[in-house]
């Protein structure tokens, strides 16, 4: 079993505090969408969290952004310009989700400092990332000042459309999270990524295989 130093401290940092803040997102966001069947907390509480962690997470975004932009590690998201080898990838990785991780095979992605994410796993962080969180962060700056940004709103098609979209992304995050907590207990021991994540930053890795199921 090889160490190896994948997750940096600004990656951790920046990691833990987007975890945490969108669970709360999630929480408050449940309860103002359902208000009267989720009472954690009285309404304008649940409302000014919601803002505040959103700002939280709006500059955490930036911190992830300019982290990458301005380090080597931006070469995890670059992704194969070849379309032939990207679609092989991509299949053989959903062959090993779909049916190779229950047979006990190796993961067919080599993880390295360079190249953390497989292809499925680079496609969505992706997306979600240079995506559905500005997209998110956007729409929920507009129903914050709803009168401010009316006609920013109104461009967009109205305050509905922005809520709805809003709504949405936060039933997508749901999924999102669910699923990323399952897969991140995918390694050589359940713990073994989260540990890699929140604590060391190291990720273990078999010397005599492909790589761990990451």
């Amino acid at each position: 079993m090889t160490k190896i130093y994948v997750h940096p401290l600004p990656v951790r940092l920046w990691h833990g505090v987007n975890a945490s803040g969108f669970v709360l997102m999630i929480l408050t966001g449940f309860q103002l969408r359902f208000a009267g069947t989720l009472e954690l907390l009285s309404f304008q509480t649940t409302v000014d969290l919601h803002n505040w962690i959103g700002f939280v997470l709006i500059a955490n975004f930036f911190v992830w952004f300019l982290f990458y932009l301005f380090s080597d590690r931006v070469r995890s998201y670059h992704p194969d310009l070849s379309p032939r080898r990207q679609f092989a990838r991509t299949f053989s990785q959903m062959q090993y989700y779909g049916y190779g991780i229950f047979k006990g095979q190796p993961n067919p992605h080599k993880l390295s400092i360079y190249d953390k994410f497989n292809p499925l796993q680079s496609m969505l962080y992706q997306i979600v990332m240079l995506l559905a969180v500005p997209l998110v962060a956007v729409t929920g700056l507009l129903l914050w000042d709803s009168q401010l940004f009316a006609p920013i709103s109104a461009f967009f098609g109205g305050t509905r459309v922005v809520g709805t979209v809003h709504v949405l992304l936060f039933i997508f995050f749901c999924f999102f999270i669910f699923m990323h907590v399952y897969l991140g207990s995918l390694g050589h021991t359940v713990t073994a990524h989260y540990k890699a994540m929140f604590l060391t930053g190291y990720e273990d890795v078999h010397d005599d295989s492909p790589a761990d199921k990451s």
